[in-house]
Parts: C-alpha cells; sequence; structure tokens
C-alpha cells in the first residue's frame, strides 16, 4: 500500500481517536509491534475509515456493536470516546449497546454498559442516570 493510504489513515486515526491517544501508542511502538502498528494504520484507519460509503457516526455505532458482540472489553472505553468524537450522543451509544444486547448477549452487553457508562462519566458526558 502507499505511504497516501498510511498518511491518510494515520489523519483519520487522530481525528477519531485523538493525538494523545495515537501519540501513546507511537511512543509504545517496538520492533515487535511495529508491523502491526503500520496494519492497523493502513488496513483499518487507511483503507476502511477514509472510505465514503458510511459516516463515521455509522461506523462508530458498528464498531461499538462489534466489540462488544466479540467481548473486546479493552477496546470499548477507546471507541465510546471516538464515538463521542464522531457526533454520537451518550444515549445513541446507549442505543446501541441495547440493540447489540438482543444479538450478542446479555453478559456482553452488560460488561460494555459498564464500560461506556465510566467512560462517558471520566468524559463529563451526562447520561439519563446522572441527570
Amino acid at each position: 500500500m502507499s505511504d497516501e493510504v498510511y498518511e491518510a489513515g494515520m489523519t483519520i486515526r487522530r481525528e477519531v481517536l485523538g493525538d494523545a491517544h495515537v501519540d501513546r501508542a507511537i511512543a509504545g511502538t517496538t520492533e515487535f509491534t511495529r508491523k502491526f502498528q503500520d496494519y492497523i494504520t493502513r488496513a483499518a484507519w487507511g483503507s476502511i475509515w477514509t472510505r465514503e460509503g458510511l459516516d463515521r457516526r455509522t461506523r462508530s455505532c458498528i464498531t461499538l456493536a462489534v466489540l462488544t458482540a466479540l467481548h473486546c472489553e479493552n477496546e470499548i472505553a477507546m471507541h465510546v470516546k471516538a464515538a463521542i468524537t464522531n457526533g454520537l450522543t451518550p444515549d445513541e451509544i446507549g442505543e446501541v449497546l441495547l440493540h447489540t444486547a438482543v444479538y450478542a448477549g446479555v453478559p456482553a452487553a452488560n460488561a460494555a454498559f459498564a464500560i461506556a457508562q465510566r467512560t462517558l462519566a471520566e468524559l463529563g458526558e451526562p447520561t439519563a442516570q446522572s441527570q
């Protein structure tokens, strides 16, 4: 893949996840993880998130649903923050997780709700419970 794909991926990655997160990921890159960091920048961010077929809000909804379904609890908080950055409200994030519960199971959604609530509180985002 070209350097244009990498650069586009890095731009989107920074816009969605924030400079601080990306800088930490880059700073933590080792010789062992360098190829993986390059891969996710090119494949996920440069080849998929840059596509015009879906807007970023929709991509965030899908990402949260898939991460919840696959029990990828280490990734959910990061993508709750990304969803807020991409314009989703806490209520919309809750709807995504509730919808996911029907298809992926209550335990997966229960864990995702707990992570999302904690993350939204850290961001200072009001949730129905806190209002």
